[in-house]
C-alpha cells in the first residue's frame, strides 16, 4: 500500500482513501458492474424483438469479442494511471499541455453524463424488474408510472445510504457480489435446461441460423434489424474499476486485471446464458408476455411461476449490485472532477469525510443527479428514455478518446506515458487492440444513433446522439464562457499537503491516528 500511495503522489494526488479492496473484492466489483444475468434480463427484449433469436446469440458474442479489445485497451491505461479520475485523468495526461484542460473537460463531462445516465437506467430497470415480478404473481395488479418512479427513487436513496458506509464495509460486502452474480446465472441455466422438454427446445437453425432471424423493426432492412442486437452487450461501464483504484491494494495490478477478467467472464458466460434462453424460449409470438420481460416470461413458462419468482429475486439482487457499484464509481468520478476544479463548486464535492474516508458529498450529489432523469418519466417517458439511451454512447466516446490520444501523441515530448504492469506493448498486439476498439466503438455509436422502429416519430426517436453531442457542445460553450478561468486540467494537490517540504500539523495528527 505504501508503494500504491507513492505512485499516486507521483501522479500528483495526495492519498485520501483507505485501500481496503483486495484482489477478490476488486474482481467482484468488476463483475458486479457488468451485471451478467441482470444485464441480459434488462436488455434481452431489444435484440429479440428487433432482429430475432439469432440476433440475440450472435450479436452478444460478436460484441463481446470486440469489447474484449476495448476492455484490454482500457485496462492498459488504468494500469498506467490508477487514480479515481480514471480515463478522465488519463485523457488529459495523454495529450500536450495546451490541450489538457479542454480534453479533460470534455471527457470528464461525457464520463459523468454516461455514468449518471447508466445509474438511472439501471435503477429504473430494477424497478421494472421488481414490478414485473409482482405483476406475474398478481395478474390483476396495475403498474402505474408513479409506482415505478417512487420505487426507483427509493432504491437510489438506499444505495446512497449504503455507499455512505466506510470503505472497509463496502469492500467486505462487495466480495460476495460475484458469487451471487455467477451463481444465479448458472442456476437459471441448469434449471431451464432441466425443466424444458427436449421436444420443446428449438433447433440449432433457430438458435444460430437463418430460422432465428426476424425483422421486427417495421421499416429497417434485415441487416440493420440484426445489428440492433449489439445494444445489449455494449450497455455497460468498463472503466468503473478504475474509479475505485485509490481504494484498491496493488491498484496498478488489481484494477486492470479485474477489468480484463470480468470482460472475458461476462462475455463467455453471458453467451451461454443467451443461448440457453433462446433454446428454451418457446414461441416468439408469446414474448415478452404480460410481464413485459421476456426473460422472466421464459423462466415462468418453463419452471413455473413460484420457481421463476424465487430465482428472479437473485436476478434483481444482481441488478441491485450493479446500481450499488455504479453509484460508488460515479461518486469517485464526481469527487475527482471537483478535486480538479472541474465543477462550479469551489472543490466542495472534492472532499473526503474524516469519519468514513469516503466522499460523502459526492455520493449524495451523484444520488440526487441520478434521481432527476427518472423523475422525468412522470412528465415525459420519451424524455426519460432519451437520457437513459445516452449511457452507452457517452461512455464509449469517453473511453476511446484516451486510447486514441495515447497513440496520436506517443512520441510527443510533453506526453510521458509510462506503462503499468498491464501492458500490451507497442507491437502488433497493442496496436491491433487499440485500433480495433476505436473503429468498433465508432461503428456501434452509429448503431446507437438509429431508432429501433420506422417510421420515426417524436415518441420512438432515438435521442442518444442528440444528447451526447449536445453535452459536448454545451460543455465547450461553458468552458470558453468562463470555466477555463478556474479549470486547467487535472491539478496536483500534493503541494497542499505540505509546507516547506514538511507535513502540516493536521496531517501529522491524522498520520498518528492512522498508526494508532
Amino acid at each position: 500500500m505504501a508503494s500504491d500511495d507513492d505512485e499516486l503522489q507521483n501522479l500528483g494526488y495526495k492519498p485520501s482513501f483507505k485501500r481496503e479492496f483486495s484482489n477478490l473484492a476488486t474482481i467482484s466489483f468488476a463483475f458486479s458492474i457488468m451485471g451478467l444475468c441482470s444485464s441480459v434480463s434488462t436488455t434481452f427484449n431489444t435484440p429479440l424483438l428487433s432482429g430475432g433469436p439469432s440476433s440475440v446469440v450472435w450479436c452478444w458474442i460478436l460484441g463481446s469479442c470486440m469489447c474484449f479489445t476495448l476492455g484490454s485497451s482500457i485496462a492498459e491505461i488504468v494500469s498506467a494511471y490508477p487514480t479515481c479520475g480514471g480515463l478522465y485523468t488519463a485523457s488529459a495526461k495523454l495529450c500536450p499541455e495546451k490541450h489538457r484542460a479542454i480534453v479533460g473537460w470534455i471527457v470528464g463531462w461525457l464520463n459523468i453524463l454516461g455514468q449518471v445516465a447508466g445509474i438511472s437506467s439501471t435503477e429504473f430497470g430494477l424497478s421494472n424488474m421488481i414490478l414485473a415480478a409482482v405483476s406475474l404473481s398478481r395478474p390483476s395488479f396495475t403498474i402505474t408510472p408513479g409506482m415505478t418512479v417512487g420505487l426507483f427513487a427509493g432504491l437510489l436513496c438506499v444505495h446512497g445510504l449504503l455507499n455512505s458506509l466506510a470503505t472497509r464495509y463496502l469492500a467486505f460486502a462487495t466480495k460476495g457480489f460475484v458469487f451471487i452474480n455467477l451463481g444465479a446465472t448458472f442456476v437459471i441455466i441448469i434449471v431451464l435446461l432441466a425443466t424444458t422438454p427436449r421436444s420443446d427446445m428449438h433447433s440449432a437453425g433457430y438458435v444460430f441460423g437463418t430460422e432465428g432471424i426476424v425483422n421486427g423493426t417495421g421499416g429497417w432492412n434485415i441487416g440493420i434489424a440484426f445489428l440492433l442486437g449489439l445494444l445489449s452487450v455494449q450497455w455497460t461501464d468498463y472503466d468503473a474499476t478504475a474509479h475505485i483504484s485509490e481504494e484498491v491494494r496493488r491498484a496498478a495490478y488489481a484494477a486492470p486485471s479485474a477489468i480484463f477478467i470480468a470482460v472475458i467472464g461476462t462475455g463467455l458466460i453471458g453467451w451461454i446464458f443467451n443461448i440457453v434462453l433462446i433454446l428454451c424460449s418457446g414461441p416468439l409470438e408469446n414474448l415478452p408476455g404480460p410481464t413485459g420481460s421476456a426473460v422472466l416470461q421464459i423462466m415462468a413458462d418453463r419452471m413455473g411461476t413460484p420457481a421463476a419468482l424465487f430465482l428472479w429475486v437473485f436476478v434483481c439482487l444482481t441488478a441491485f449490485f450493479v446500481s450499488q457499484t455504479a453509484l460508488q464509481a460515479c461518486s469517485r468520478t464526481v469527487y475527482a472532477f471537483s478535486r480538479d476544479h472541474g465543477l462550479p463548486d469551489a472543490g466542495y464535492f472534492g472532499q473526503v469525510s474524516r469519519s468514513t474516508k469516503t466522499p460523502l458529498r459526492a455520493i449524495w450529489a451523484t444520488t440526487i443527479f441520478s434521481i432527476l432523469p427518472g423523475l422525468l418519466d412522470l412528465a415525459s417517458p420519451t424524455a426519460a428514455n432519451a437520457i437513459f439511451s445516452a449511457t452507452a454512447m457517452a461512455l464509449d466516446t469517453s473511453y476511446i478518446i484516451p486510447i486514441f490520444l495515447r497513440r496520436l501523441y506517443a512520441n510527443h515530448p510533453e506526453v510521458d506515458f509510462k506503462p503499468g504492469p498491464f501492458y500490451m506493448g507497442d507491437g502488433l498486439l497493442g496496436w491491433a487492440a487499440n485500433v480495433t476498439c476505436i473503429l468498433w466503438t465508432v461503428f456501434v455509436c452509429i448503431i446507437f444513433s438509429l431508432p429501433n422502429d420506422l417510421p420515426v416519430t417524436p415518441l420512438n426517436m432515438n435521442y442518444s446522439s442528440v444528447i451526447t453531442v449536445g453535452v459536448i457542445v454545451l460543455s465547450l460553450v461553458w468552458y470558453f464562457a468562463g470555466a477555463r478561468l478556474h479549470y486547467h486540467g487535472p491539478q496536483s494537490n500534493v503541494e497542499h499537503a505540505s509546507e516547506g517540504g514538511k507535513p502540516r500539523d493536521d496531517d501529522k495528527s491524522e498520520e498518528l491516528k492512522e498508526k494508532a
